[in-house]
């Protein structure tokens, strides 16, 4: 069922494509909120699901359990590698995942699978700076 395009949807989707990387429905609430926009918590997590949901938005769940979205750059399958420090997001194509995902679900009986790969790390520029760190201390 499509969600209507209110304009509280519409602000939400603003703010998400304004954040850097992904962002968690209480933050972008925070920066809603700052603006006095008015649109509660509920509705920020309503919009979120709608839009990823549709495709406008990734969805993915940080290593702490935490849903985390943000505007999606671009559309159909995809996957993400994402920096744990900075929150730098490249979208990535996994051709060899996707072929592991779809022999593993048959070899299991199951049809129709779907999955979701994202790999969490340090970009090179948080890593350059945390060796520089330690090479500090």
């Amino acid at each position: 069922m499509a969600q209507r395009n209110t304009w509280q949807r519409e602000r939400v989707r603003e703010a998400l494509s304004d954040a850097r990387g992904f962002v968690s429905a209480q933050s972008l609430h925070a920066t809603l909120r700052d603006e006095n926009t008015g649109i509660g918590l509920a509705t920020v997590y309503r919009a979120l699901a709608g839009l990823a949901a549709q495709g406008e938005a990734d969805s993915l769940q940080s290593p702490e359990g935490e849903a985390l979205y943000r505007a999606c750059a671009s559309t159909g399958h995809h996957h993400h590698l994402i920096c744990r420090s900075c929150g730098l997001t490249v979208e990535i194509e996994a051709t060899d995942v996707e072929q592991w995902a779809k022999r593993t679900a048959e070899r299991h009986g199951f049809r129709d699978a779907e999955h979701v790969v994202d790999i969490f790390g340090l970009c090179a520029n948080c890593a350059a700076a945390r060796d520089a760190q330690r090479d500090a201390d």
